[in-house]
Parts: C-alpha cells; sequence; structure tokens
C-alpha cells in the first residue's frame, strides 16, 4: 500500500532517514523507518533508485508531499561528475510501500 496515504507524521531525520508513524494491518499506527541511503543513489546529479549514500553528495535535502494526486516527493540539489549541483526530486512511492507498518523498498 502506498505509504503515504496509510502513515502519520513522515519526516527525514539527517537527510536521509524517513521516519513515520505506519498503520499496520490491524489499523494501528506503528513506528518505521527506513534508511535512503541503502536505497537511493546519486547518478550525475540525479536520484538512482538501487543505489547507495546518496546524501553524501546532497544538499538542501527535504521532503514534502505535493500536487493535487498527494505524491511523497524528495528533492535536494546533487552533485554532478563535474562538481556541480543540480535540483533533483524522486517520488519516493515509485519504490517504497507500507507493508504491514513497515517501509518495504520494492
Amino acid at each position: 500500500m502506498s505509504f503515504h496515504l496509510s502513515s502519520e507524521n513522515i519526516h527525514l531525520v539527517d537527510n536521509h532517514i524517513l521516519v513515520g508513524q505506519l498503520k499496520n494491518e490491524e489499523g494501528n499506527l506503528q513506528e518505521s523507518s527506513i534508511d535512503l541511503d541503502q536505497v537511493l543513489g546519486n547518478e550525475d546529479g540525479h536520484f538512482e533508485w538501487g543505489g547507495v549514500d546518496f546524501s553524501t553528495s546532497a544538499q538542501n535535502v527535504r521532503y514534502s508531499i505535493e500536487g493535487g494526486g498527494a505524491v511523497p516527493v524528495l528533492r535536494a540539489e546533487l552533485q554532478t561528475a563535474d562538481q556541480n549541483w543540480r535540483p533533483a526530486d524522486v517520488n519516493l512511492a515509485e519504490r517504497i510501500e507500507n507493508i504491514n507498518g513497515r517501509f518495504e523498498f520494492i
């Protein structure tokens, strides 16, 4: 299930750990977290699913729910191979779900 539609108080800690309260199968909220550095990388200024350690080459990292479709977006400026900074964003719902009250990378 889409994590952002079945959760509360989602926020970032240390620019790379997504934390919040997610509903389990019984509808109860439970604390969960996922280290986005374990599932997202930086490929020349673009977020890359399946990569690692995006935050080591990122600045101005922020999480928000955006648009009429309530999309969970991670935004940052990512460093490119030539040492410049590029604005980047990724829809976290593409690969992160709520599985029985826990964040899961799919």
